[in-house]
């Protein structure tokens, strides 16, 4: 897994859904990128199939759903779902937005790694997902 290590971390930044601000995203897309990630940044109105294409055809070590729209349950469980009917079960799933609190444990529960929610330093972030892809590279997935 020599190789995987030697890489950059490339981190899809995804916005599904018909919610139309993005500034969020933008934010955490930069901190990434400042942070020596690579970032594929997939733009508005995303679908989950799309999104797990997009996930798939850059071999991402992660992949950042951005949800304001409130349809979080019901994107992300979709994502996840298609991700591992591909056969893609490595990828570091989080989602960042206005993520209740209560449904926080349900989105857990479906692989996904981390929920961060308005307020959520971007330092934060970046380190969660260094240290999580740095974690997957040394046990080889």
């Amino acid at each position: 897994m020599e190789a995987a290590t030697a890489r950059k971390i490339r981190v899809v930044v995804a916005k599904p859904g018909l919610d139309g601000h993005d500034r969020g995203a933008k934010i955490i897309a930069r901190a990434l990128r400042d942070a020596g990630m690579e970032v594929i940044y997939t733009g508005l109105h995303q679908t989950p199939e799309q999104i797990a294409e997009t996930v798939i055809q850059e071999d991402a070590d992660a992949v950042g759903l951005s949800i304001l729209s409130g349809a979080h349950m019901t994107l992300v469980p979709k994502v996840v779902a298609l991700l591992h009917a591909q056969g893609v079960d490595d990828v570091l799933v989080t989602v960042g937005g206005t993520i209740p609190a209560d449904d926080i444990p349900e989105l857990k529960e479906l692989g996904v790694a981390e929920v961060f929610t308005p307020g959520a330093g971007t330092d934060e972030i970046v380190e969660f997902i260094r240290g999580a892809a740095k974690e997957r590279h040394q046990r080889g997935e």
